[in-house]
């Protein structure tokens, strides 16, 4: 199923997203990304070590909110789950392509002894605002 356009439209433009995770008490947990999306997920990469990492592993539901990072009123919600995980060369590669996008760098922040994980999220419902 591919993803809704304007999605992949802010999730493939230099724009953030907030990644919302389960705790194990059920809590939320929030936080910052750089995103991408393919034409059927929505993309997240992020240590192996991360909490955001132990909760999808243990519940894949995930909800992303991606901004237009000219007008943070417009946004796409997309609610789903972690359908796939891709870890060693390419999730190295994607995070260097990351920073590319968001810094024009390639990436110079320490990698954790677990290395990277790319998170394919399959959306199963969408929420617009101003779009």
């Amino acid at each position: 199923m591919t993803i809704d356009a304007a999605l992949k439209e802010l999730a493939t433009g230099k724009n953030f997203a907030a990644l919302t995770t389960l705790m194990p008490d059920g809590q939320p947990q929030t936080q910052i990304m750089w995103v991408h999306a393919d034409d059927e997920h929505v993309l997240i990469n992020t240590e192996v070590g991360r909490q955001k990492f132990r909760n999808v592993r243990r519940d894949p539901r995930v909800t992303v909110t991606v901004f237009n990072g000219a007008n943070p009123y417009q946004y796409v919600e997309a609610r789903g789950r972690v359908v796939e995980t891709v870890d060693g060369d390419p999730a190295r590669a994607d995070i260097d392509d990351l920073s590319q996008k968001y810094t024009s760098a390639p990436y110079a922040g320490s990698i954790g002894p677990g290395g990277r994980v790319i998170l394919r999220i399959a959306v199963d419902k969408v929420h617009k605002n101003n779009i």
